[in-house]
């Protein structure tokens, strides 16, 4: 039995006792909705009111204009304003990050999240751009000695659970901590070099390569100030992108200390995919080493030639030879558009399957779709019904595409 075959059946034994229930499930923490927003945060208001909700409510109006200032600014180096009706349109929610409430006044640090596809079209900027190939995420903590990643909910996987990726250009791939995770995704993994393990694992949540983002916790005293280490790694070596420090004053604020935590390695992470440094190990989608070729008939002598009957006719191949399977991830924020998802594949013809093999709510669902063609036919049959499709070996990323904003009107 070889290495590559072990690790199959154990991976397969693993998803079996998860199925029987002989895993326990852990305590894992969601995904927050992946949805494509602009997001801006660290919004400061401090407004004044005759009653508490108006001061509450003309305090998000100047988070909307203030967000929209920020947000501009920063994707087009200038500054703009708009009509408090328009950012109506614009906005998709207000995130509390905190907030203090008097009778007569409102304190708060407030964050926007602004609709990518609107937003885009009023700042004359592309809305979607081009995002990595899927990457799995094990965030690795350090506390107290310890190393932890799915074993059991932690705090920076709560943190990475909170990061909104919409505006990010890496696909994160973000288990929830549920069912065999704990089992294929532990601190141990991380230190394994073995691609044909590794190949195994990234097939079951249908990812191209691991991030492996670090940090490590040093309490100067109980309760008082924190430091934290952040690293962030990639591939089966983990090799370095980027490492940095960052303080708290007290153990109340490691929620806070965490949450930048992530946005300064999803920083790094981001220029590492600009510059060409976080791409796919290759050896992760090759066959595995030493593979041999399918012999039809081992005792025949392969120098022999093989005699050809000239009448015999020649076969044609059937639908039961050219289908093919692919693992297809696709955006679900909700249950009603992993039906729709489902539906959607369903309709085009060709298409013999497709059912959701990995379902994550508010995250990235996998689902195995079998296609009697060309994967390429199904590509451009999506993108003919309004998917956007990235291709890979064997496996496709989709997203629906968004729809055309009408101009506003002038002097809206």
């Amino acid at each position: 039995m070889t290495l590559q075959t072990r690790h199959r059946l154990l991976a397969a034994a693993l998803l079996g006792m998860v199925a029987t229930g002989a895993v326990v499930a852990q305590g894992g923490v969601a995904a927050v909705d992946s949805s494509g927003t602009f997001e801006v945060n660290g919004v400061r208001v401090d407004v004044a009111g005759p009653t508490a909700d108006v001061a509450r409510t003309t305090g998000w109006r100047l988070a909307q204009r203030r967000g929209w200032q920020m947000l501009s600014q920063r994707l087009t180096g200038s500054a703009q304003t708009l009509p408090d009706g328009t950012l109506d349109s614009l906005v998709d929610a207000i995130v509390v990050e905190s907030e203090q409430i008097g009778p007569n006044r409102y304190v708060a640090r407030l964050g926007v999240l602004f609709d990518r596809g609107r937003a885009a079209s009023i700042l004359g900027i592309a809305g979607v751009a081009e995002r990595s190939p899927a990457m799995l995420v094990v965030p690795l903590i350090w506390d107290g000695g310890t190393g932890t990643a799915f074993e059991r909910a932690t705090p920076w996987q709560a943190a990475w659970a909170r990061f909104r990726t919409g505006g990010s250009t890496v696909d994160y791939v973000r288990p929830n901590g549920t069912g065999g995770d704990a089992l294929l995704l532990n601190a141990g993994q991380v230190t394994r070099r073995g691609r044909g393990w590794w190949r195994t694992v990234l097939n079951q949540y249908g990812a191209s390569d691991v991030l492996v983002p670090q940090v490590r916790l040093e309490r100067q005293w109980p309760g008082g100030p924190v430091v934290g280490t952040f690293t962030a790694g990639y591939g089966p070596d983990n090799r370095l992108i980027g490492r940095f420090a960052l303080r708290v004053e007290q153990a109340d604020a490691i929620p806070a200390l965490l949450d930048e935590g992530v946005r300064r390695i999803d920083s790094l992470y981001q220029q590492a995919l600009r510059d060409g440094t976080l791409r796919p190990d290759m050896a992760l989608n090759a066959a595995p080493p030493g593979t041999p070729a399918p012999v039809e008939n081992p005792l025949a002598d392969p120098l022999a030639p093989v005699p050809v009957d000239p009448a015999a006719p020649v076969p044609t191949p059937t639908p039961a030879d050219t289908f093919v399977t692919l693992s297809v991830q696709a955006d679900t924020p909700t249950a009603a558009a992993v039906e729709s998802t489902e539906a959607a594949f369903r309709a085009i013809p060709g298409v013999r399957s497709a059912i959701t093999s990995s379902l994550a709510l508010g995250g990235v669902s996998v689902l195995r779709v079998t296609f009697d063609g060309d994967p390429a036919i199904l590509s451009a049959a999506l993108e003919a019904r309004g998917w956007q499709v990235q291709g890979g070996d064997g496996a496709l990323r989709i997203r629906r595409r968004a729809a055309p904003t009408p101009p506003a009107p002038a002097g809206g």
